[in-house]
């Protein structure tokens, strides 16, 4: 008789003999729902229209090398997750968290927080965000103010994406965010030179427009 898989006391990976991690597809969405039921609460599911995001989210952190080329994932770049308001974003890159090797582990930061952290210790910030070896996920990209330190104003965001995509090029650290916008609505923020700079450091992986807000 098979036995049943329980996403409460079960991982939905096996090793193989080469000590390579093997993801059951199906236990792999089992235990995204188990973890976001504990994280978020009983309302908390996933959406059939959501499942190709899904998937491609868990073919990138999972390390998934057969399927790179089905789904255009470039594991070399970090993830940019879009789409409009309320649709999941920020609790599906959070639960991404539980499938990444503790190499690949990242960290989530909100824009606005790292803008109010600027205000008050000036750019210091900066530093702290761009050459530190850590993974950084920077929520909400471009819903932060340009802040001043004793008079001075600066794009604080958009300072550290420069010197992340530095930091990529020099020492293979990537970048991961979420965003509310639109391509366009990002140059105009942050202008040309950035945005060709994130084409080279994100895989661009989007909601689409109409996706209802999933808070209702």
């Amino acid at each position: 008789m098979k036995k049943t898989y329980n996403p409460a006391t079960e991982k939905p990976f096996f090793i193989d003999e080469e000590g390579a991690r093997n993801f059951d597809y199906v236990n792999t969405l089992r235990y995204l729902q188990h973890k976001g039921n504990q994280k978020y609460g009983k309302h908390f599911r996933i959406y059939k229209e959501d499942l190709t995001i899904i998937s491609k989210l868990l073919v990138y952190f999972t390390k998934c090398e057969n399927l790179y080329e089905k789904y255009s994932i470039d594991p070399n770049k970090g993830i940019l997750l879009a789409g409009p308001i309320g649709c999941g974003k920020t609790s599906l890159i959070t639960l991404m968290t539980e499938f990444t090797f503790e190499i690949n582990h990242f960290f989530i930061r909100s824009t606005r927080a790292i803008a109010a952290e600027f205000h008050e210790e000036g750019y210091q910030i900066i530093q702290k965000y761009s050459w530190t070896p850590k993974i950084y996920c920077f929520d909400d990209l471009g819903v932060e103010q340009n802040m001043k330190y004793y008079g001075n104003e600066c794009n604080t965001i958009a300072e550290i994406l420069l010197n992340r995509y530095d930091l990529m090029v020099k020492q293979g650290y990537v970048t991961h965010a979420t965003t509310n916008l639109s391509a366009s609505d990002l140059e105009s923020l942050y202008g040309n030179r950035l945005r060709s700079r994130m084409r080279e450091m994100f895989n661009l992986i989007s909601f689409p427009n109409d996706s209802p807000d999933k808070r209702k």
